[in-house]
C-alpha cells in the first residue's frame, strides 16, 4: 500500500483500491473480497448497484483484518420517492453489516429529481455518522458545479474512468477538480488491456515495461505500467481481478520506480490517436 492521500476534509485516502464491480458484480464475491485483504490491500470499494453487499461484508468478516484497519467505500443509486440517502446507506450498512462507510459517493449525476438536494442528503448522512467522509462519482463539471452551488461542501472526491484514451476528453474535469481540490480516482484504469486489442499504446507499454526489467531486474507488465501512469498522474485508482497473482501484482507497483517524463508523454501520445470510453457514456455527449 502507498500512503493516505490527505482529502480536503482533513481524511486519508488509502489506495490502491480493490474494486468490487466489473467481474464481481451480482456475485458471491466474498472469496475474493478476503483473498485481496489477505493480501495487503486495505480500501474495498462497494457499490449499491453491484448487488454483492453482502458477500463484500462477508468477505470482511473472513478476511479477519480489523475494521479499525479497514477503509471502506460504498456508492448510492438516485433513491426512491419518500426515501432519503440515510436510509439508502442504513440499508446498505445492515447489509454489509458494518457500522459505518469511510466514503459515500453519489454513483452517477442521472436519475435524481433535484441533484442539488440529493447532495445535501449526503450531507446529512456524513452527519449522522453513517459515512466519515462523501463525494461523488462519473460526474462532469456541470453536475459538479449544480451541487457546489447548492451545497455547504464539496465533493472529496470524484470517481471517474481514467486511462490514456480518455485523458485527454477528461482534462476539463479534473482541472475543475484541481481548483475546487477534488481528488480525482480512476476507475478502469487497465481497460484498455482488456478492451481495446492490438491498441496503439501496447508497444509503448511493451517498450517501458521491458526497460525497467531490465533496470530493476524484476518483473515488470504492462498493468503496472499503466498504474505507474497513472500514479504519475497524481491518480489514485481501483482495481479488480479474481486472480490471486495479480493482486500482488498490482500491489507490487508500490515498489517500482516512478516513470519518467518522456515515458509519461510517450503514453499520453498513443492515447491521444484513438478514443475510447467503456462507462458512462453519457460523458462525452455535449
Amino acid at each position: 500500500m502507498t500512503s493516505p492521500i490527505a482529502l480536503v476534509d482533513g481524511t486519508g485516502f488509502p489506495w490502491p483500491v480493490y474494486g468490487s464491480g466489473t467481474s464481481l458484480r451480482d456475485t458471491d464475491c466474498s472469496t475474493q473480497i478476503a483473498a485481496a485483504l489477505r493480501a495487503g490491500f486495505r480500501h474495498i470499494d462497494c457499490a449499491e448497484m453491484y448487488r454483492n453487499a453482502a458477500a463484500v461484508g462477508a468477505g470482511i468478516a473472513q478476511s479477519g483484518v480489523p475494521r479499525g484497519e479497514l477503509y471502506v467505500t460504498t456508492k448510492l443509486l438516485p433513491v426512491p420517492a419518500g426515501a432519503t440517502a440515510a436510509d439508502s446507506l442504513r440499508g446498505a450498512l445492515r447489509t454489509m453489516q458494518l457500522g459505518h462507510v469511510d466514503l459515500c459517493l453519489v454513483h452517477e449525476p442521472v436519475g435524481h429529481r433535484d441533484l442539488a438536494e440529493t447532495w445535501r442528503q449526503m450531507e446529512a448522512c456524513r452527519t449522522l455518522g453513517l459515512t466519515k467522509s462523501i463525494g461523488v462519482s462519473n460526474f462532469r463539471v456541470r453536475d459538479l458545479e449544480e451541487i457546489r452551488q447548492g451545497g455547504a461542501s464539496v465533493p472529496v472526491v470524484n470517481q471517474i474512468e481514467v486511462h490514456p484514451y480518455v485523458y485527454e476528453a477528461s482534462l476539463p474535469v479534473l482541472q475543475y477538480m484541481r481548483e475546487h481540490h477534488i481528488l480525482p480516482v480512476a476507475f478502469s484504469g487497465l481497460a484498455p488491456l482488456w478492451r481495446v486489442q492490438g491498441g496503439p499504446l501496447n508497444p509503448i507499454l511493451d517498450a517501458i515495461a521491458s526497460r525497467m526489467r531490465d533496470t530493476t531486474g524484476g518483473a515488470v507488465t504492462r498493468a503496472q505500467v499503466l498504474q505507474l501512469w497513472l500514479r504519475k498522474k497524481g491518480i489514485p485508482y481501483t482495481t479488480t481481478t479474481s486472480t490471486p497473482d495479480r493482486l500482488y501484482e498490482y500491489l507490487a507497483v508500490a515498489q517500482l520506480p516512478d516513470l519518467d517524463d518522456d515515458d509519461e508523454q510517450q503514453i499520453d501520445a498513443a492515447g491521444r490517436t484513438a478514443h475510447h470510453r467503456f462507462f458512462c457514456k453519457y460523458i462525452d455527449e455535449p
